[in-house]
């Protein structure tokens, strides 16, 4: 079975007993992802790494002997909690894949909310009844057969951290989603090899990559300007960047400001400037940025107060176009600076000092007004 024969023959279903479909629609799940399937259940639970319904004990202080039951567990990989929705259920949540779902109260929510919140429940308690030697799993997976997972990670090994992922706006893949090839490799890591998934571990490589960038543009401005002024410049660009994809900025502009500036490099510092000037202006009506169409937020902590932007050439504005396109979410400011001054020789180090330590800057970025 492919994947489109897969979302095709479960987009029918119009819900029905968990218990009766959920193991086939997990089965013909791995089938259609070309991914192993759960193995059969051993007698002996201490064998059941990759089962449907893997025993977990109860606490002594419970009272009681009997054995909760995962639905489906992944040794160092997951535990899935699967339900059955019915289409009245859904119906109940108009709003169910939103952008934003902050505003959602416990007093606003649907009966299907109410469901996937108590089988997300369910399934962080399971982690804390795993065996002494099993880690709690980096993911939890809870499933509405049929319809949608929810995916939460923690890679912590501890358990009591789960959080959506990759954020809230991603954490929800509906059965439509499998046909994006990026959304079935990201569910083969989580089913192969979880610890890939790591947003740490993205971070350092993507860190080092952009920290090599930055450091040969701050070699050729420091040809003309001081290297504390060189420093304080990048500073300000990265913290521009991180805005960006944290939607602090809107999504993408200044990328596109800095390709535009590709062809037109005599424009990259007057744009620049004015742009810095509009994020440090406390007055609404002041913070309109022509370059974006749009009034910004405003950013406190001093970092672009009377802000200087150096002309660049091409070449220059090309490293920096370069390290924007990252994903700046999973960019490390801890270690930033560390790399930064890696990729400078000893000289360069000892002029710039300790000038690459952008997460107090990160940190200082403050309300919104």
């Amino acid at each position: 079975m492919d994947i489109d024969a897969f979302i095709d023959r479960w987009s029918a279903a119009r819900g029905g007993a968990e218990r009766a479909n959920y193991q086939m629609f997990l089965t013909e799940l791995c089938e259609a992802l070309d991914l192993p399937r759960p193995d059969p259940a051993s007698d002996q639970t201490a064998l059941n790494d990759y089962v449907f319904e893997r025993g977990v004990k109860r606490r002594e202080s419970e009272g009681s002997a009997s054995t909760l039951r995962i639905d489906l567990y992944k040794r160092g990989c997951f535990i899935l909690e699967a339900k059955q929705s019915r289409a009245s259920q859904r119906d109940d949540q108009p709003a169910l894949f939103k952008a934003d779902e902050t505003a959602s109260t416990a007093a606003s929510e649907g009966r299907w909310d109410v469901l996937m919140r108590n089988a997300r429940k369910q399934a962080e308690d399971y982690a804390f009844r795993l065996p002494a030697d099993h880690p709690a799993p980096p993911f939890i997976i809870v499933c509405d057969v049929g319809y949608v997972f929810e995916v939460y990670a923690d890679f912590s090994g501890s358990g009591r951290a789960y959080g959506h992922f990759p954020d809230r706006k991603g954490f929800r893949i509906r059965l439509e989603d499998l046909r994006r090839p990026e959304i079935v490799e990201r569910l083969k890591a989580i089913w192969t090899d979880p610890q890939s998934l790591d947003p740490s571990r993205h971070a350092a490589r993507v860190t080092r990559q952009i920290a090599e960038r930055l450091a040969a543009v701050s070699r050729r401005l420091e040809r003309n300007h001081p290297p504390e002024e060189v420093a304080h410049f990048l500073m300000r660009c990265i913290f521009t960047m991180f805005a960006e994809d944290a939607d602090l900025l809107p999504r993408g502009q200044f990328t596109a400001l800095l390709e535009e500036c590709l062809d037109s490099p005599a424009a990259f510092a007057p744009l620049l400037r004015d742009l810095w000037k509009r994020m440090d202006e406390p007055l609404y009506e002041n913070r309109f940025f022509s370059g974006f169409k749009t009034h910004l937020r405003y950013f406190n902590g001093g970092l672009f107060h009377d802000a200087k932007a150096f002309p660049m050439t091409k070449e220059e504005i090309g490293e920096l176009l370069a390290a924007s396109r990252h994903d700046w979410r999973y960019v490390e400011p801890a270690i930033f600076g560390t790399l930064v001054e890696q990729a400078l020789d000893p000289k360069e180090r000892r002029q710039l000092g300790a000038h690459y330590t952008p997460r107090s800057y990160v940190e200082r970025l403050v309300e919104v007004r």
